[in-house]
């Protein structure tokens, strides 16, 4: 323990940014699960809350481990500019490559199936279930049912590459609609979340309070100012 608060007093800023945006992310999804009302985003938008909370992670990690010192003796900080649009555009790739996918936040699968059978029949008489697997050839989605039963989130995940963005969204529309109007039973699984964020958040503001100049000079070094 004692070479572990050596390693955090030595480097205050990069855990502070490695470990921010985490902490703000768990604080998030743990809210989205305390709440009464179940909650419905499409994949790309869940995808990129991720990314940015793992941005700080990056930053320190890959990206710090292949700066580019010739560069940096060069342009200076600038460089850093450079890196975060690098991590920025490589994760505008990876969200434009997913397949189409909608998450429900606070919802058991035992409870979103009765939601999702309604409006497969209001927008596609036609739809089959084989299973957790649902096919709507009229809008041009196939996609199969996955969750996490402790947290109660459910997936609705793009099966085969042949699928329509249109029908997704039409889907997206009708299903956020619906789920909005149930109301379900606080996440207990949500305090746990709310208070590692918050534990984690307090820490960095702790470490803060106590060694200010550290963080700034972790900063200075960091950006190449010194």
């Amino acid at each position: 323990m004692d070479l572990v608060w050596e390693i955090v007093l030595m480097e205050p800023f990069r855990l502070c940014l490695a470990l921010g945006p985490v902490a703000v992310y768990v604080l998030l999804i743990g809210a989205l699960n305390l709440s009464r009302r179940p909650f419905l985003v499409n994949g790309t938008r869940d995808a990129a809350a991720l990314g940015l909370a793992l941005s700080g992670l990056a930053i320190v990690g890959p990206l710090e481990l292949f700066f580019p010192h010739a560069a940096a003796a060069r342009f200076g900080p600038y460089v850093w500019a450079l890196l975060v649009a690098f991590y920025a555009l490589c994760l505008a790739l990876v969200l434009l490559l997913l397949r189409p996918r909608l998450v429900v936040y606070n919802l058991s699968v035992d409870q979103l199936r009765p939601i999702l059978a309604d409006v497969v029949d209001q927008l596609e008489p036609e739809s089959r279930w084989a299973g957790d697997t649902l096919y709507m050839p009229g809008l041009g989605v196939q996609l199969c049912l996955d969750d996490v039963p402790g947290m109660r989130n459910v997936s609705l995940i793009s099966v085969g590459p042949d699928q329509s963005h249109a029908g997704w969204r039409r889907l997206e529309l009708a299903l956020a609609r619906e789920v909005g109007r149930v109301e379900v039973p606080r996440n207990a699984w949500s305090l746990g979340m709310i208070g590692t964020g918050l534990v984690i958040g307090l820490g960095l503001m702790t470490l803060i309070a106590i060694d200010p100049q550290g963080v700034a000079d972790s900063l200075f070094e960091m950006l190449q100012l010194r």
